[in-house]
């Protein structure tokens, strides 16, 4: 259990229930990305009387938090997992789900050049990229 998100949680208004306390045990302790779905499989299997919105509704607050990040996936749109305490970039395995944090601040370059061709003015920018972990290549060679 990460006790120090239920403290964040509690220190922030939010009542901390057994449901609430279970979402929060999953998502910290995954190294996968998780879909609000896949959260409240594995919730509804320690607590039977949890309910879908309350899966959602932790999900919203802990991410108000700053203290999971969304993920967008080609086969799924809503994911969620531990947030990067700093700005760091997500590479996430096709075949397992496997993700991974990477540096990669040398794309200001890139970014320069497309809000001088755009006028967009670009003030943050997300970037994930998909392929297969070194666990996955071993398994299928």
């Amino acid at each position: 259990m990460n006790h120090k998100w239920l403290d964040i949680l509690s220190k922030n208004g939010y009542r901390l229930t057994d449901s609430r306390k279970a979402v929060v045990e999953i998502i910290s302790l995954s190294t996968h990305a998780l879909t609000p779905i896949e959260i409240y499989e594995k919730a509804k299997a320690k607590r039977d009387d949890i309910g879908l919105v309350s899966v959602y509704r932790t999900l919203e607050k802990l991410e108000e938090l700053k203290l999971i990040q969304r993920v967008h996936q080609p086969a799924s749109c809503q994911a969620f997992m531990v947030a990067s305490q700093e700005h760091q970039h997500l590479l996430l395995c096709s075949t397992c789900g496997e993700i991974q944090f990477f540096d990669g601040d040398d794309l200001e370059t890139l970014i320069a050049t497309i809000s001088k061709k755009t006028g967009f003015k670009i003030s943050e920018h997300w970037l994930q990229l998909f392929g297969q972990c070194a666990n996955c290549q071993k398994t299928q060679s």
